[in-house]
């Protein structure tokens, strides 16, 4: 490849599948920490009944849950190829925020169809409960989810960048086509990620196009490349993503729908907020501090032997360094508060 060169995506190795699995099946593949597309896995949703039938059946399923609370919308202008990204001087970003409803983004997206090439629009993890009451109960999902909330993803023609979810993901397509380009956790080096704080839509995203590499600026890259896997999913299909697999999603059509479902985490207990903090307490130390604050992370929370570290005292005196459960929980958080000052 040159420098700048638009790669063919759709020829890299594919995402395992497999057909439709049943409810008792679901603990299986979330263990094997593995993506897997689910082929038909929401087929019977009405949602993707509508979504098969046309532009017009999915814009009018949409309106028919009626004007609810309003969702943020991203737009970006017909020049950005529907790339939701920075701005070219990491100043800002090259699209503008909105809000809207909706049924009203539904009836938008079908003025817009005509055009040309139109404005890209996304409005993303908009709760279902709050933006399309009713569509819970209308299209149930029947795997075992821990949290059982969807979040509605709809817009037109556009690319989210290349990213990761903190809790695992299971995504199902209603309307529309959704490519999915997946890394796995260990190629984060290779990625080069943008800023962790300043970020477009909640987590930091690689600042390499997968559409148009350039690997004169990221050489890396390419190595992450042969470690990619890539699926295009169609309405009906769902993909299970583990937690920390990056992955870029390229949207097609004038009107796409996708639900998805995150699980398994908790928002106070984040691991990227640890690492956040180890960037301000351990990054910056001398060397020989660094290796031996190393030595006890090891100890204490990586090694295969950190469930036992505690074991050579009494159980009642194991405090932090105790058994999982929800006494541990209530104590780390309160020594966590005192250490931070919160209270």
């Amino acid at each position: 490849m040159n420098a700048v060169t638009p790669f063919a995506i759709d020829a890299l190795p594919p995402i395992a599948e497999r057909d439709r699995i049943a409810p008792e099946q679901f603990a299986e593949v979330v263990a094997a920490y593995r993506p897997v597309v689910l082929r038909g896995q929401v087929a019977d949703w009405p949602a993707v009944g509508a979504g098969r039938a046309g532009l017009i059946e999915t814009a009018h399923y949409v309106a028919s849950f009626g004007l609810t609370k309003p969702t943020g919308v991203l737009i970006g202008a017909p020049q950005i190829g529907g790339r939701f990204f920075y701005s070219d001087d990491m100043a800002g970003f090259n699209f503008r925020r909105e809000q809207t409803t909706m049924a009203e983004l539904a009836v938008e997206l079908v003025r817009l169809s005509s055009h040309p090439n139109p404005p890209a629009y996304y409005a993303g993890a908009a709760a279902a409960a709050d933006h399309l009451p009713g569509w819970t109960d209308a299209n149930r999902l029947d795997l075992p989810v821990p949290d059982p909330t969807p979040r509605v993803w709809i817009g037109n023609a556009s690319v989210v960048s290349t990213h990761y979810d903190v809790a695992p993901n299971l995504a199902c397509v209603a309307a529309g086509e959704r490519r999915f380009l997946l890394f796995p956790p260990e190629q984060l080096s290779n990625l080069y990620v943008g800023p962790l704080e300043n970020t477009i839509a909640g987590q930091p995203v690689s600042m390499v196009d997968p559409d148009a590499p350039d690997l004169e600026r990221f050489p890396l890259y390419a190595e992450a490349l042969a470690h990619a896997q890539v699926a295009v999913l169609k309405p009906g299909d769902a993909i299970f993503i583990p937690s920390l697999w990056w992955h870029q999603v390229r949207s097609s059509g004038p009107l796409n729908i996708l639900v998805n479902y995150w699980f398994g985490a908790d928002p106070t207990e984040s691991p990227f907020s640890a690492l956040v903090h180890g960037l301000l307490s351990i990054r910056d130390l001398p060397p020989g501090e660094r290796t031996a604050w190393r030595a006890w992370f090891d100890h204490y929370v990586f090694a295969d032997t950190a469930p036992q570290a505690g074991a050579h005292l009494p159980e009642h005196a194991r405090g932090v360094i105790g058994a999982p459960g929800a006494g541990r929980t209530a104590t780390l958080k309160g020594y966590l508060s005192r250490a931070l000052g919160l209270r």
